[in-house]
Formats: C-alpha cells, structure tokens, sequence
C-alpha cells in the first residue's frame, strides 16, 4: 500500500464553519495531510485564530469572511481561495446548527412552534450547510473534474432527538441531498458524501450536556447512558473520517455514503 494514501498536497481545501469547534478541527487535520486550507466563516477573530494555529503547525491556511446563507458571498470567498491558493478541490461545509426557540421543551406542544423558528434553523442547515455551498464550490469541481464534497450532517438526521425537532429534519435532509448530488455527479470526478457525528461538547450545546461544576446535566447523562463508549467525542476524533474522504486516492470509490462518528450512540437506537 502506497504511503501517500493520505497525501492531500495536491489538495486545496475550503472549510465552511472552520471558525467553530468541530469545522476547525477538520481544517486542522486537513492542513496536517498537506492540504493547502481556506477557513470560511462570519468571526474574523476565531478565522485568524485558526490560520495562524495551522500555520505554526507548519501548514498553509487563509481566512476569508463568508454567509453561508448568501450566494454572493460564498462566491467571493470562493474567488479569493482561487486566486490565492489555487482551485478547491474538496469543501467541507461544516456551517450549521440550531436555535432556542426552534427547542421544545420537555412537555411542549409541537403544534405551537413558530414557523419562523423552524426556517431559521432548516435554512442555516440545509440552505447553508449543505445547498449553496455545494452550488458554488461544485462548480469549480466540476469544470476541473475532480473533487470532493463533505457535508456535515449529524446522526440527529438518522434519528429523531426529542426537542431537536427542526434540527434533525434539516439534518435529515442534508443527507438526502448528499446522495442526489453523489447520483448526478458520480460520472463528473465529483464525490459527495457526508460526515455524521455525534455528540461533541462545544460552545454551542456545553450547557445543555454539563453543569456548571463540570457534572451531567441530566440530558448529559442521559447520552452517555446510550453511548457504548460511555463518553463524548473530542474534536480531533473527526480528522481520520475527513481526511479520508478528502483523500482521492484513500476513497476514490466512496461516494454517497455516511460517515458516523458517535461513540456507537446509533446502534442503541436503531
């Protein structure tokens, strides 16, 4: 087996939502395989965090402002990556996740959810999670014929978590939506596949699982109660899944597919 299976020199890679917790994380590991990476995201501050922590890593990175939920905007950015490192080549659209009055608490009434709240949280994960980005940066894919599309969905999309409602279904779609394009594009050097994981305690949902003193909550513990592992994903654990479906050589015949990283939650469930 060749050593350079997991090569991404040749690689120029953008990541949508690379400011946050779990996207910098894969743009991290990215970089690591030699892949030249353009992090994507609204925070200046975190972005130019990022670039500079891969970059005395020893990899190479820029940051460049984006709105996954505007068009315009995606393909700017996508112009700037072009320019300054050359044609993407894989996109990891990792922007998304879920608002709290999109939350029903525990005894709510479903028939009571604002619709408004419902296409914030659909739009922010299907819209600019997975469709827009895919748009724009598969068009440069598909002129070059090659590259590779990884979507983050969650395993929330394979199964309906109580109170996530909006949130599961727009996961949900956004692996239908990574199988239609891995169909269209499969003859076109475009491969599309998709990342599910699990629970990773970040800014986000850190006070939803623990209590202020670093205990469970009690839907914390209720998690880990599910998951064989007994504990929650760290970051990192992401690099090998992203790295692997970055790679051209490593999953040249993987397309269509869903990658979950969750400790073994799935398999209690379904």
């Amino acid at each position: 087996m060749s050593n350079d299976l997991f090569d991404l020199s040749n690689d120029v890679a953008v990541v949508i939502g690379g400011t946050g917790t779990l996207g910098g994380a894969m743009a991290d590991a990215l970089a690591a395989a030699g892949a030249k990476v353009a992090v994507l995201g609204r925070s200046e501050e975190r972005g130019a965090a990022r670039v500079r922590q891969i970059e005395e890593a020893g990899g190479t990175a820029m940051f460049h402002t984006a709105d996954a939920l505007d068009a315009a905007s995606l393909t700017a950015a996508r112009d700037a990556v072009n320019e300054k490192l050359g044609p993407v080549s894989v996109l990891v659209s990792a922007a998304g996740g879920n608002r709290p009055e999109a939350t029903l608490p525990p005894g709510s009434d479903f028939c009571k959810l604002p619709k408004e709240a419902w296409n914030d949280v659909f739009d922010l994960n299907l819209v600019g999670g997975s469709l827009l980005p895919s748009q724009v940066f598969g068009e440069t894919m598909l002129a070059e014929g090659c590259g590779s599309v990884i979507n983050i969905a969650s395993m929330a999309g394979m199964i309906p978590l109580s109170r996530v409602v909006a949130y599961s279904a727009a996961k949900a779609a956004v692996l239908n939506l990574t199988q239609f394009l891995a169909r269209e594009w499969a003859t076109k050097g475009v491969r599309v596949n998709a990342i599910s994981p699990g629970f990773f305690p970040a800014e986000q949902n850190k006070a939803l699982l623990f209590n202020e003193d670093g205990s469970y909550t009690e839907r914390g513990g209720q998690i880990i109660g599910h998951t064989p592992m007994a504990r929650f994903g760290k970051p990192e654990e992401l690099a090998g899944a992203v790295v692997w479906l970055a790679s051209r050589k490593a999953s040249s015949f993987v397309t269509g597919q869903n990658i979950v990283v969750d400790g073994g939650f799935v398999s209690t469930t379904i």
